[in-house]
């Protein structure tokens, strides 16, 4: 399952990625906005990133309009690695390397076309297992 979470200015930008998501057959849980309506990220990022944390979600996607203050706001709940990713080299190294299992977009400065393979590149690509990669994410739990 994967959960999502925006406010206003990601609002449209969560909405193609559900529904790519579910056209691929994952679960999603959407943990809002529901609406344009102006509201503050903090909630809904930090909602998804606790189901994430508790195991409740296998992993996460937020988005506000830059990604940068949802993408903050997830790295604050313990267990959580958020990787604000703008292209799919990133997205593609933030799992290989850091297990990251939360991705932050900006809808204000990413087109559908490459948030959807962001996502794909994301969801399609596993930890490397190195031992240098589970030492340097084993550092940054602590």
């Amino acid at each position: 399952m994967i959960a999502l979470g925006s406010d206003h200015g990601g609002f449209d930008l969560k909405e193609v990625v559900k529904e790519h998501l579910q056209k691929r057959g994952f679960e999603v849980k959407d943990f809002g906005t529901y609406d344009k309506e102006s509201c503050d990220y903090p909630d809904f990022g930090r909602a998804a990133a606790e189901a994430v944390a508790s195991g409740e979600c296998e992993k996460g996607i937020v988005i506000c309009t830059t990604g940068i203050g949802i993408s903050i706001v997830a790295n604050k709940v313990k267990g959580i690695r958020c990787a604000l990713c703008s292209e799919t080299t990133s997205a593609r190294l933030t799992r290989e390397h850091n297990d990251a299992n939360m991705l932050a977009m900006g809808g204000g400065l990413v087109g559908e076309l490459l948030a959807l393979e962001i996502v794909d590149t994301f969801l399609d690509t596993e930890f490397s297992g190195l031992e240098k990669h589970s030492r340097r994410i084993s550092k940054l739990e602590q």
